[in-house]
């Protein structure tokens, strides 16, 4: 009973996760879409410098896949009983992280706008500091389970 209520309250903490990232890509193709008068009826929004998607958010795209893949190389590595591989995957995975959050960080600091600029940047920095937030917390996370592995408490 209770492994399946922790498995009823996992589905529903990622279902709620999902409706809350939808609202806000909801709300950026809104805005795109169908830009209204009072940012100038066009996208970005008139005065705006948009943030060119093959730069930086590029290279945070590709270390955030790198990291799933590692992350799950860590998990098959737990299930096939290598801990040592486990625990490298975990620590690369936690590497990459880490390196997205300061790349992240890098990106807010010089971005041309701020968050008061319009629904672009509210949206902007709404929805990847919330990502953000996530990877932050998921790091913690990962931490924990490294440090649990090398204690030994998983089992295959």
């Amino acid at each position: 009973a209770v492994q399946q209520g922790l498995r009823m309250g996992m589905i529903l903490f990622i279902v709620s996760e999902i409706m809350f990232f939808f609202a806000f890509f909801w709300a950026f193709f809104t805005s795109s879409l169908s830009p209204v008068f009072n940012i100038g009826g066009v996208w970005p929004p008139a005065g705006i410098e948009a943030i060119s998607p093959w730069g930086l958010p590029l290279l945070n795209t590709i270390i955030l896949l790198s990291s799933g893949a590692s992350v799950t190389w860590a998990h098959h590595a737990i299930v096939g009983g290598f801990k040592k591989d486990a625990l490298l995957g975990l620590v690369i995975t936690i590497i990459f992280a880490v390196i997205f959050t300061g790349l992240q960080g890098f990106e807010y600091v010089n971005a041309p706008f701020a968050m008061s600029d319009s629904v672009y940047g509210s949206v902007f920095f709404m929805a990847t500091g919330f990502h953000g937030f996530h990877v932050i917390i998921g790091t913690i996370f990962l931490f924990v389970c490294a440090f649990r592995l090398y204690l030994n408490h998983f089992s295959r």
